[in-house]
């Protein structure tokens, strides 16, 4: 039996001003270093995982792929990497998001996913929701289905969900 959530929530240390000053970093490498909490995250990510009966993981780079690789291995799935422009090394399909000050690119191979395929879009955080609206939408080029997004911790205050509406949203630690 996973331990409660609060025990994973006591495992996330918070870092002040990084990376720059006024945000507060929610930093999971500690529960990533304790086997006991890190196996309980993983269970209960997989049970709310296996409500979503995905054909494919699809995580964010970087921290998505540890979380997203543990769960397509426990699901029996494939897992497809969405990365930052120019990391991947096959033909592409890529979105350009916005940010505070600017525009970002990810990209996903485009043999990634089958058209109709039942994708489960996972990360680690979501705070503004832009990285995984637009991984969203890289699944949708492809043809294949948001199955859902399901993320370790929320910080609600940054009002990402909204970025997600009408697609089902599960995380595990709420800020």
């Amino acid at each position: 039996m996973p331990l409660p959530i609060d025990a994973l929530r006591s495992a996330i240390r918070d870092v002040p001003d990084y990376p720059r000053p006024g945000i507060l970093f929610k930093d999971i490498t500690p529960l990533l270093a304790a086997p006991e909490i890190f196996h309980s995250a993983l269970d209960h990510l997989h049970e709310r995982a296996a409500a979503l009966r995905p054909e494919r993981i699809v995580a964010i780079e970087s921290r998505g792929f540890i979380l997203g690789a543990a769960l397509a291995d426990r699901l029996g799935v494939g897992f497809v990497p969405v990365r930052k422009k120019g990391k991947l090394p096959w033909k592409r399909v890529d979105c350009t998001y916005a940010l505070e000050y600017g525009t970002d690119t990810v990209e996903m191979h485009e043999d990634a996913l089958r058209p109709g395929e039942r994708a489960l879009v996972v990360d680690d955080v979501i705070a503004t929701g832009g990285t995984a609206r637009a991984a969203g939408e890289l699944v949708r080029k492809l043809g294949a289905r948001v199955g859902g997004y399901l993320f370790l911790i929320e910080l609600t205050f940054l009002h990402g969900r909204k970025m997600l509406e009408g697609d089902r949203v599960e995380a595990l630690i709420v800020y």
